[in-house]
């Protein structure tokens, strides 16, 4: 078992992440399409190595989990992102990843579908953060913990998940 990640890692928001280097506050927005689609097409050559369903350590993640997590963002993050269109500032239901990756069994899953499965589910993503268009941005929604966010905040954070965590198993952005 791993130890649930209880950070609150909106700080990446205003500062250059130390552990992968992404500077997401300094994204602009426009750009987070092409960075998510980019990132998962990377994805493809990690869930085709033969290593892929083995932990580095007990403490982490193997590539398949964090695949899987990133499937699962980009599905979580496009239903948030239709929440705070369609609605004034919504509250955000309550997502535990570490449940949901030992009820799914993440590392039991088949690669070859979390490849195809994570690409398509960041198109779907990435189209719908191109559709946002002018005063759109400035719409909030809020997380059960707390944070606040605009679509343009929230747009420039969830892009750092993927980043993190494609260099989180292979050292590269």
């Amino acid at each position: 078992m791993i130890t649930p990640d209880d950070k609150d890692w909106t700080w990446v928001l205003l500062r250059r992440c130390p552990e992968c280097g992404f500077e997401a506050g300094a994204v602009d927005k426009g750009a987070v399409p092409a960075l998510l689609r980019a990132n998962a097409l990377a994805w493809r050559d990690v869930l085709a190595a033969d290593d892929v369903r083995v932990r580095p350590r007990a403490d982490r993640w193997s590539a398949l989990e964090y695949a899987c997590h990133v499937r699962d963002c980009c599905r979580i993050y496009d239903r948030r992102l239709a929440l705070m269109l369609a609605h004034e500032g919504p509250e955000f239901p309550n997502w535990d990843q570490d449940v949901t990756a030992v009820e799914a069994a993440y590392g039991e899953q088949d690669p070859a579908v979390v490849a195809d499965e994570l690409v398509e589910a960041a198109e779907v993503l990435a189209t719908s953060f191109e559709r946002v268009s002018g005063e759109q941005w400035q719409r909030t929604g809020h997380r059960s913990d707390g944070a606040d966010f605009t679509v343009d905040t929230f747009a420039r954070y969830f892009i750092h998940d993927p980043v993190h965590h494609l260099h989180d198993v292979t050292g590269q952005d």
